[in-house]
């Protein structure tokens, strides 16, 4: 079992991310194309969603990428055995989620076998929990902001499977 990424360098990274702007783009990209079949999944059950919710989308399954990459170690490529463990992981919560109702963040929150609960914290916050979104940030329904976080959820367990973690990674101290 991996160690779990801290809460505070979750965050950083994150934030680091945002402020790359476009320059994050390429990355973004590079990462994506880096976890091909993760990618085609990704995309293959993301909803049709309206404007540029899609690329956010995409863009925060990059962000997820990198936070394992920026962990060091060893990311190995995920494959269908990761992606299959991690679906069925999450199939087995989804129905009592509830996603898109009240709550929902609190009752994913309460699912102690999670995998990087910091990193899934970051995303629900984002998605869920941020009710100020600044004018370049994309409005996205209750409904669809679930279901991106269903499917991050998915591909942080299917990357935590993947992962092997530093002997002695520095974030840890």
């Amino acid at each position: 079992m991996n160690p779990q990424l801290p809460r505070d360098v979750v965050h950083r990274w994150s934030e680091e991310c945002a402020a790359q702007g476009l320059a994050f783009q390429s990355i973004a990209r590079r990462l994506v194309e880096d976890q091909s079949r993760l990618g085609r999944f990704f995309k293959a059950n993301i909803p049709q969603m309206p404007g540029q919710s899609g690329e956010v989308a995409l863009y925060l399954l990059a962000v997820v990428i990198r936070l394992f990459e920026k962990g060091g170690g060893r990311l190995g490529r995920v494959g269908a055995k990761e992606i299959d463990a991690a679906t069925a992981k999450i199939q087995s919560h989804a129905k009592a989620l509830r996603p898109g109702q009240e709550g929902f963040a609190d009752r994913v929150r309460e699912i102690a076998d999670r995998a990087q609960p910091h990193i899934l914290d970051e995303a629900l916050h984002a998605l869920i929990e941020n009710q100020e979104k600044k004018a370049e940030e994309v409005e996205m329904s209750p409904e669809d902001g679930a279901l991106v976080f269903l499917m991050l959820w998915a591909a942080t367990e299917a990357l935590e499977l993947a992962w092997k973690a530093p002997a002695n990674p520095e974030w840890a101290a």
